[in-house]
């Protein structure tokens, strides 16, 4: 059996040869830049969205911890970077989900449990968007949770993230109409269900 460091990644040629984007399953080495990306990403999207003490633990070692052992959590679970060159750009974190109550997949009736899977994360940092990562990433994690047996995906999405929302909705994933609300301590983050099929090309 095949963890999640033994998968190709995907590799793309772009600015006519000069530099390659690659998506391949993380490395332990790569935890500080997921770290790191993380942070930076959020503190400037969800600034005013998530407490200023929430984004501070994203960069504490609990955080470099948490992400240690996603990176090496083993089969059905993948962590994958994209790069750009000598440079981590994005990164992308899915394993599998119990499938939505009352769900019904997006082409058909559902399979199971089993046949439902999450993106927990997926991040590119800004000044490397509209270049393919985002799509890059999430083709590959889904042709990796294809593999594993799922067909249809789920992610989660800050209501206020038009941004995001409108990724998913360009891959061909759309709110379910289920909304949750989660405590920051400071207040509430409104996050929608988006959902759609793992049949993904790579762009």
């Amino acid at each position: 059996m095949r963890g999640a460091s033994d998968r190709p990644g995907a590799r793309v040629v772009l600015d006519g040869g000069m530099a390659t984007a690659l998506v391949r399953p993380a490395a332990p080495e790569d935890v500080a830049e997921i770290v790191r990306i993380q942070s930076d990403t959020w503190s400037t999207a969800y600034e005013g969205l998530i407490p200023p003490a929430a984004l501070e633990q994203l960069r504490a070692p609990e955080a470099h911890a948490a992400w240690a052992a996603a990176v090496t959590a083993g089969e059905g679970h993948h962590v994958l970077v994209a790069t750009e060159g000598e440079w981590t750009v994005g990164f992308c974190a899915a394993a599998p989900a119990v499938a939505p109550e009352g769900a019904v997949a997006p082409s058909g009736p559902t399979l199971g449990p089993e046949a439902w899977a999450e993106i927990s994360i997926l991040l590119v940092e800004p000044r490397w968007g509209r270049r393919g990562h985002g799509g890059r990433l999430l083709a590959t994690a889904a042709a990796a949770l294809r593999e594993d047996g799922a067909r249809y995906g789920l992610a989660w999405v800050p209501e206020s993230d038009t941004a995001s929302r409108g990724f998913y909705e360009r891959a061909g994933w759309s709110a379910d109409g289920t909304v949750r609300v989660l405590d920051t301590g400071e207040g509430t983050v409104r996050e929608v269900r988006v959902t759609g099929g793992l049949d993904l090309e790579l762009t």
